[in-house]
Parts: C-alpha cells; sequence; structure tokens
C-alpha cells in the first residue's frame, strides 16, 4: 500500500446515524498519527459532525455515491477508505469498484449477501491484482461471529473435523439503516439466488476440504434456538474455506436464542410477515418511508443495550464454549467494528491477502486484539482440555 497518500482513513457516509458514531470514535480513538477525513455530498452537514466532534482541523472531502469520479479521486487519496452508505446494494459498487482500483482498502457494513456476491464477481480479480483488501461486513455483521467463530477453531485440534454452533442474544435496536438492508433483501430473493449462483461458479472451492455455513435449526439448549439466515454463516464459511487452520470439513450453524417458546413463535411469525409484506411494492414503500435510514435511539437507549453470542465447538473429542460480548450492537458497537477494521487495515501487520476477503482472513487475531482493547469481549467459557 503507498505510503504516499494524503490519508491513511477516508470515512465515506459520516453524516448518517451510524457513520457520525464511527466519526466520534475515530475523534478519539485513531490517535495523533492518523491522517484521516470525512467524505460526503453535503459540506454543511460534514462541517456540522466535524464540528460536534471537535475536529475543526479535519478535512474533509466531497464524495456522491452516484459520481463515480468523486469515489476515484477520494480512493486514490486514501489507503483505506471506510463506508456506512447504503442500502449497499443501491449505492455500494461505485466504491467498491474505484477502492479495487485504486489499489485501496475497503471496509463497509453491509449485511446484504447479494451485494457482496455481487461485487465479488465483479471486483475481486481487479482487487486482488492491485493488492487492495475488499473487507465486507465489518459491523454486527459480521464481525462478532467471523472473529467469533475463528476464535472457537483455533482451541480446537487441528487437522480434524470440526464443528461450530452460534447463538445470537441482543437487547439493541436494528438501525434504520439495517431495517432498508433487510426490507430490500426480503423483495430481492430472486437477485440474491442469482448473484449467489454467479459467484459459486466463479469461485470454486478449495481441494481436499469442506466447509459449510447454515442458518442452523430449532432446538433447545436451555433456551429456545432459531434458525437466524443471515450472512453470517456465509461468511464464517468463506473463512473456513480460505484458512487451512478450520480444519478439512467444517460446519458451522447460526441461531437466534430466546428464553421462551411464545417469544420463539412470535419472532418467527414476525420475520415471515415481514418478508411477505416486502414482496409488495406499495406496501414495501410504505414501510421503507417509515424508517430513515438516519434514524437511532438516543445515548441512553444505546447505553442500556447489549450483545452475546456463544459458540459451542466441537472435533477430535474435544469440546469448548467460548463467547464474544459487547455493547449496542446495531450503532455503537457496529461504528467501533467499522472504525477499528479501518484502522487495523491502515496500520496493523497483516496476512498477505487481497481480494474480497472476510474479517478473519484480512485481519484476525489483529482486529481481535484491537476490539478486545475497545472493551468487546473475547471470552473462553469452558474448555474440556482443561
Amino acid at each position: 500500500m503507498p505510503d504516499d497518500r494524503p490519508y491513511d482513513i477516508v470515512l465515506f457516509g459520516a453524516t448518517g446515524f451510524t457513520g457520525a458514531l464511527t466519526a466520534d470514535y475515530l475523534a478519539r480513538n485513531a490517535g495523533p498519527d492518523c491522517r484521516w477525513a470525512l467524505a460526503g455530498r453535503n459540506r454543511a452537514k460534514l462541517e456540522a459532525v466535524r464540528e460536534r466532534i471537535g475536529r475543526p482541523e479535519l478535512p474533509l472531502l466531497h464524495a456522491d455515491a452516484t459520481d463515480p469520479a468523486s469515489l476515484a479521486r477520494i480512493a486514490g487519496q486514501a489507503r483505506v477508505v471506510a463506508t456506512t452508505v447504503g442500502p449497499y446494494v443501491s449505492y455500494g459498487e461505485p466504491l467498491v469498484a474505484a477502492c479495487a482500483a485504486a489499489g485501496t482498502h475497503y471496509a463497509d457494513i453491509t449485511g446484504e449477501p447479494e451485494f457482496v456476491d455481487r461485487m465479488f464477481a465483479q471486483h475481486h480479480e481487479r482487487a486482488r491484482q492491485t493488492g487492495a483488501k475488499i473487507v465486507h461486513a465489518c459491523g454486527f455483521d459480521s464481525v462478532p461471529h467471523d472473529l467469533g467463530a475463528y476464535f472457537t477453531v483455533k482451541r480446537l485440534p487441528e487437522g480434524v473435523p470440526l464443528e461450530v454452533s452460534g447463538f445470537v442474544r441482543a437487547n439493541g435496536r436494528p438501525s434504520g439503516g439495517t431495517a432498508h438492508s433487510a426490507l430490500m433483501a426480503f423483495s430481492r430473493a430472486r437477485q440474491t439466488a442469482q448473484a449467489a449462483l454467479a459467484r459459486r461458479e466463479l469461485e470454486g472451492r478449495p481441494a481436499g476440504r469442506r466447509a459449510r455455513g447454515t442458518a442452523g435449526s430449532f432446538r433447545y439448549v436451555g433456551g429456545w434456538a432459531l434458525p437466524l439466515p443471515s450472512i453470517d454463516p456465509q461468511i464464517v464459511a468463506r473463512s473456513a474455506r480460505a484458512l487451512e487452520r478450520y480444519g478439512p470439513d467444517f460446519t458451522y450453524r447460526h441461531h437466534i436464542a430466546v428464553r421462551r417458546l411464545p417469544e420463539a413463535v412470535g419472532l418467527v411469525a414476525g420475520v415471515g410477515a415481514l418478508a411477505a409484506l416486502a414482496q409488495i411494492p406499495p406496501i414495501r414503500s410504505w414501510m421503507l418511508g417509515r424508517i430513515s435510514p438516519g434514524d437511532g435511539p438516543s445515548p441512553e437507549r444505546r447505553a442500556r443495550s447489549w450483545f452475546k453470542v456463544t459458540f459451542l465447538g466441537k472435533g477430535g473429542g474435544e469440546r469448548v464454549v467460548t463467547e464474544v460480548a459487547g455493547g449496542d450492537p446495531g450503532y455503537d458497537e457496529t461504528a467501533k467494528m467499522l472504525a477499528e477494521s479501518a484502522l487495523c487495515l491502515a496500520f496493523d501487520d497483516l496476512p498477505e491477502v487481497s481480494g474480497q476477503v472476510t474479517t478473519a482472513v484480512a485481519m484476525g487475531d489483529a482486529l481481535i486484539e484491537r476490539l478486545s482493547r475497545a472493551a468487546i469481549t473475547f471470552t473462553v467459557v469452558s474448555d474440556s482440555r482443561k
């Protein structure tokens, strides 16, 4: 990565709710040696963010998600570009293309499988040639799950089949941007399947090894575990295919955990109804109009929010239980994860990989160390070897 670029990190989308939280986190934690800037299309709003975070000297760059030339300019000036501008399937590709062409590392907080698969098909090879790391899902989707599975695998025997199950508990409210992305994904099932097929035809599979990620199954484990059909198991499986440490035959199952059966039934019914309604364009438009991507809860509400992901890992006759935990998942911790991912890509000694890669493959232990210092905990709850 060239060191003569004027900025280590450019944050695109700082005027949105999560973007502003990311800017505030960088202002408090980036350190004096980090050269960073804010980018967006509305200078007045960028100035307001800069004033609010107390960094009047911070450079402001013009960039518009619909103007590829402006995105090429910021990609050419930065070592890393981090973006919160979504839904990514609508607005994300020009920036990925610009970073892939410029050899600039890229991080986002998407949870949209269609977007991730399309970007692999269209820009992975170019990024691999230029040395750019294109790292999607650097927020609650999918950092705790990808790095949590990686953390768990490293505490199991090598060279044997492994199984890891993740169980997500959280009380934070999903962000407005996440809600928009979810509704878009529900309404684009056909396009999502087509993008996944196109990726599989290009990507191939590792020789002599298998790795799978699924949404899990309905089960009782001291509470009710429901299949969680998010992007997370796909991300974990891609890490497992890329890293031999996951063994010759790896399976990951992803669940959401609730305490009571009525809560489980209500959650399944609610998601099903939302998915069905998202297929009807007028109703989908009405629902999108009720939620602004820039909306978010108060600091007091976020301070009461938390998440915990428990991982059960088994293999080679051994068993380990681990946990990744933190605060408000949809906003504060997502902003923290994105900011620390950008700092990690800019400054840490990382594996020599490029193209579209996961957080575990691109950053692994370095990002776990950063997040641990930032109060997102990675702990071993129990270990059969002890």
